[in-house]
């Protein structure tokens, strides 16, 4: 069996430049809770998979990953919500805690209804809740 059909994703990991401002917007304006702390690194426990901070210096100097200069991250981590009116009021939620988007939440040829933030680094952000028919492009044999 395949790699990703037997291991879980257990977190997603953003590379950062400021990490105190990174911890204040995942734990002020997302609600992540703070679960380790350590220099050049953070990871915070939220409904679902852990999600990780490290700074691209630090982890450039201990695991020589290297973050090319002026580059932003790019990741996207997605979060699926069951209903439409769940996501308009988490964008709600969001919004009165100081988040930007990009524009307010809006259905896509994709048959989804999705709302986009970026962070402090350029990580974008989806929020998603599937239209009547759910996904389109299911694989056979897929679950």
């Amino acid at each position: 069996m395949a790699f990703a059909q037997v291991h879980p994703i257990q977190d997603v990991c953003v590379l950062v430049t400021d990490i105190e401002a990174s911890i204040r917007f995942y734990t002020d304006k997302l609600g992540f809770k703070l679960k380790h702390r350590a220099p050049g690194f953070a990871d915070f426990t939220g409904a679902g998979l852990t999600l990780a901070l490290w700074e691209r210096d630090h982890i450039a100097k201990h695991a020589n990953v290297q973050v090319r200069p002026g580059s932003s991250s790019a990741v996207l981590i997605a979060v699926k919500l069951d209903s439409t009116a769940i996501l308009d009021e988490a964008y709600a939620e969001l919004t009165a805690a100081g988040v930007s988007f990009v524009s307010p939440p809006a259905t896509y040829p994709w048959n989804a209804y999705c709302a986009y933030f970026y962070g402090p680094d350029g990580e974008t952000w989806e929020l998603y809740a599937w239209q009547d028919g759910g996904a389109p492009g299911k694989l056979e044999g897929s679950a």
